[in-house]
């Protein structure tokens, strides 16, 4: 969804005004043979139908269309009313922009209910036994899909347990004994994620150096470390992780988050590796001082950076297809055809779902960075998601088998939210790096005659706005704009936790029994009729006797009728029902307090 949206609005503001206003044709390309007597000549095109395949796959048949940056152009900002550098500036920042809020929305749907319930709520298994099942269900294959769902999290939930109750007898000396072993198997992992970045950095520079070789795996050798890295990392992690004991759920969790580590670092140490060796970041180098770039080897660099994020977009692809049909299906038939410790040991493969989801976040890290280098890149990523969706739904069913490792499918929604919008951090970094600071090339794109991508905006404001409007854009971007504003915004920041910490005050409130012992009088001539019903809310009734003393008040507590509710908390939701009043009309009989809707709890 997110990348139709990126494509819709690339369409509508960037290609169709381009092909409606017929851009012009390309500019002469500057004469770099006298700055760069030593650089490259240019290559002869293609003859042969591997050359042909070689150059789809690289990249480098689609350098003259819309694919890749140098192939937009357009005139003058003064003879055009409708500005298409601008469209094409703001368009990848308005996407990572919808792209945030749409991922942050839907990140933050579920935390009411978790600070409502706290950090250690923990639903009762009866509520989930009586209230799990989906009656709107059809069909028998939804059904079983569902039942396996109710015992994967029966199980997780008996398990958790149990290890909470073996972690309560630790003794002092085990505890510490715990924590030492989790800190080396950590510190190994770590050791292992920079090991990995510094292969990626390494592989990165050395296929730059010799990027004018014709041997494939150079070309191909970025994508292929990192796609490696990215393969034994999580395999190597989880194995880590499973030495340390650690409960379904911690170790899901530590797992993804060690997969997320090794992911973003590889693709950021990438990017730093392509800026230092064509931005000459960090580099002192004659052929970089007189355009802030390596001119000499990379003309077009926008272009080169968009190849290489091509390159991993599609060598992810083509490395899923071939493992699914390569690895995983002979390996199913080979364990279906022969018997024996080897067979039976080996066994078919086993589903990961860390590392399918960090592949789908890894896949979507790199579009975003490629829009602007590369603003057809989504489009291209949606076909691949929508082909690896099928593809690895064939591996699940037919090849694979479920994970010895259960764990929580509800609980992960949040982190790999939130894991998107690391993704999306790490993108807008280079980028608003590059469209702020970094010369563009002489040699092709929309911004040829600027210092930096950014300079054309305030050559419009200049150009197109009356003064009135420019002096308002500058107090907006002043400090004087910033103190009202943050005046303004003070009661909001403050109402939120306010608000916050009353709910889950209140949430403690109920659980903790207040509001049972508030209606427990009006409640027990009605407890054998809701009996079933409070099971689901898993109350204790054994000890609610009113002549028996209350085992959560200190001293005997009399019989009679119930007292006045407690008073209401302005920063609580719920409110208790008033008591009626009494009408001396009808009998003498005692009124007793009507009872509040039971809801379970969350």
């Amino acid at each position: 969804m997110l990348n139709l949206l990126t494509l819709l609005l690339t369409s509508s503001f960037v290609l169709l005004p381009l092909v409606w206003l017929r851009p012009p044709d390309p500019s002469p390309a500057l004469n770099f043979t006298l700055q760069c007597p030593g650089g490259p000549q240019p290559q002869a095109g293609s003859l042969y139908f591997y050359d042909q395949l070689w150059d789809i796959l690289t990249g480098r048949a689609f350098n003259n269309t819309y694919l890749f940056y140098g192939a937009y152009r357009a005139g003058p900002e003064s003879g055009s009313t409708y500005s298409i550098r601008l469209a094409y500036l703001l368009s990848p920042l308005a996407c990572l922009l919808l792209c945030f809020c749409g991922t942050l929305r839907r990140m933050v749907k579920g935390l009411p209910q978790k600070l409502f319930l706290g950090q250690d709520y923990r639903a009762p298994l009866s509520a989930k036994v009586f209230s799990s099942w989906d009656f709107c269900l059809r069909g028998q294959d939804a059904a079983t899909i569902k039942k396996h769902e109710i015992s994967n999290e029966f199980k997780v939930e008996l398990e958790e347990g149990q290890r909470f109750l073996l972690k309560q007898q630790q003794t002092r000396t085990q505890r510490a004994w715990q924590l030492l072993h989790y800190l080396w198997v950590n510190l190994l992992i770590g050791l292992l994620v920079v090991g990995a970045i510094s292969a990626i950095f390494q592989a990165t520079k050395y296929s730059q150096d010799n990027k004018e070789s014709l041997f494939v795996l150079l070309q191909y050798l970025p994508p292929g470390v990192i796609s490696l890295v990215n393969f034994l990392g999580p395999l190597l992690f989880m194995f880590l992780i499973q030495l340390g004991n650690y409960s379904p759920n911690t170790e899901v969790n530590l797992t993804l988050i060690w997969c997320v580590v090794l992911k973003l670092a590889s693709l950021g140490m990438f990017s730093f590796s392509l800026g230092q060796t064509i931005l000459c970041i960090g580099r002192n180098k004659t052929s970089c001082e007189s355009y802030g770039y390596d001119a000499c080897d990379y003309q077009c660099w926008e272009n080169l950076v968009g190849e290489e994020l091509y390159k991993l977009s599609v060598f992810n692809f083509l490395l899923t297809v071939a493992f699914t049909f390569l690895v995983s299906l002979p390996r199913r038939l080979l364990v279906e055809r022969f018997s024996g410790r080897f067979w039976a040991w080996l066994d078919r493969e086993e589903f990961l779902v860390p590392k399918n989801v960090l592949d789908i976040v890894a896949g979507q890290t790199v579009t975003w960075m490629g829009l602007f280098f590369c603003p057809l890149l989504p489009l291209l990523n949606s076909i691949f998601i929508f082909l690896t969706f099928y593809i690895k739904k064939y591996n699940l069913l037919r090849n694979s088998k479920a994970s010895s490792r259960r764990f929580r499918a509800s609980s992960s929604t949040f982190f790999f939210q939130l894991v998107l919008i690391l993704g999306l951090l790490l993108a807008t970094v280079p980028l608003g790096y590059v469209v702020s600071s970094i010369h563009s090339s002489w040699d092709c794109g929309l911004f040829a005659n600027y210092s930096a991508p950014w300079q054309v905006v305030p050559e419009l404001v200049a150009l197109q706005l009356p003064p009135l409007g420019q002096r308002a854009l500058r107090y907006l971007g002043s400090q004087a704009f910033s103190f009202p504003l943050l005046i303004l915004l003070s009661p909001r920041l403050r109402r939120g936790p306010s608000r916050g910490s009353g709910s889950s005050w209140c949430g403690k409130s109920r659980r903790s029994g207040t509001w049972w012992r508030t209606c427990r009088g009006c409640c027990q001539s009605r407890a054998s009729v809701t009996l079933w019903g409070l099971s689901l809310l898993s109350f204790d009734l054994r000890a609610r006797d009113p002549s028996a003393p209350d085992s959560r008040a200190p001293g005997p507590r009399a019989p009679g009728p119930p007292g006045p509710p407690p008073p209401a908390d302005p920063s609580c939701r719920f409110r208790f029902p008033a008591a009626p009043k009494p009408d001396v009309h009808t009998s003498a009989r005692p009124q007793s307090t009507p009872c509040p809707t039971l809801l379970p709890p969350g």
